[in-house]
């Protein structure tokens, strides 16, 4: 059996304008001591992320006590957001493979985030695997393995920052999940 610990980034910096080099709030900081403490109780083999370094920030503390590197994975990046994003949140749900002006579809992130996945699980078979994601891309790959997961499985989580999810593998098919951490904070 494969482990996936899919670890949505604590608290980020919302003032902070580059999206990709975004920090995490000093509750961010905090919060991700509580990441360690929740996946301290796991052999973690190998720690993935998106490239955002809110994402990276909140598992290094763990890959860091255990001595192992993070693998930067692009696919694993936020979703590319256009105009009026959060007007189009709805829309984006009900049509998988609708993007606003200069958007990225939920389609095409969650191919790329299912593509990166399936590779890495054949690449670490039997492994427990921590990845560092974001809200839209983690809800992406829930929705690809149980497509009841839409609009409001996202929406339970889009203040839940960090959030662990467990999911458990064989070879490529997924047999169980289990939900780990919920610490709903908001953006700040």
């Amino acid at each position: 059996m494969t482990s996936i610990f899919f670890v949505r980034h604590a608290q980020p910096d919302i003032a902070w304008e580059d999206d990709r080099t975004r920090p995490l709030t000093d509750v961010g900081l905090k919060d991700s001591k509580i990441v360690t403490a929740v996946l301290e109780k796991y052999t973690i083999d190998v720690y993935y992320s998106s490239p955002y370094k809110r994402s990276i920030d909140t598992i290094r503390d763990c890959a860091d006590r255990f001595k192992k590197s993070i693998q930067v994975d692009e696919r694993f990046r936020e979703r590319e957001k256009g105009i009026n994003s959060l007007q189009y949140l709805e829309k984006r749900w009900q049509d998988f493979s609708f993007a606003e002006e200069n958007g990225e579809s939920l389609a095409s992130v969650q191919q790329r985030n299912i593509e990166a996945l399936i590779e890495i699980l054949n690449k670490h078979p039997d492994k427990n695997i921590v990845i560092g994601t974001h809200g839209t891309a983690l809800s992406t790959v829930l929705h690809y393995y149980d497509p009841s997961f839409g609009l409001e499985g996202f929406k339970r989580i889009w203040f839940s920052m960090p959030y662990i999810i467990r999911l458990d593998f064989d070879g490529e098919r997924l047999i169980k999940t289990t939900e780990l951490l919920k610490v709903d904070r908001g953006y700040r």
